[in-house]
């Protein structure tokens, strides 16, 4: 693709800013939570065994994640339950997640059809 005379490349802080936010999501755990919050509110212990980690590992992931403005928690009682803070960076993680799925899904059809 060649760029156009419209285009206008972003800010240094934008790609900063979204490096970043790549950087937290190239953890296959902390996509995997961004991936459940995705699907609504939940407390570490929920997600831990959602992810199938321990609660400290999960624990950090979620700290990362609400550091970056990703997620964020309110507490219910003594219970702290987590949700999604940041829509745009769900709403990347569910379009490559989803076309990731259909590619793969796809190749395995493919590969089951050839051994047949």
């Amino acid at each position: 693709m060649v760029a156009t005379g419209e285009s206008v490349d972003p800010s240094a802080e934008v790609l900063i800013e979204a490096a970043a936010a790549f950087g937290l999501l190239s953890s296959p755990p902390r996509l995997h939570i961004v991936w459940a919050l995705a699907q609504g509110e939940c407390d570490v212990s929920g997600l831990a065994e959602r992810v199938g980690g321990a609660l400290p590992a999960v624990s950090q992931h979620l700290a990362k994640l609400k550091l970056a403005g990703l997620v964020r928690s309110r507490r219910e009682g003594r219970r702290v339950v987590y949700l999604i803070d940041n829509e745009d960076v769900v709403a990347t993680v569910q379009v490559l997640i989803g076309r990731l799925s259909e590619r793969m899904g796809r190749s395995e059809g493919r590969a089951r059809g050839l051994g047949a």
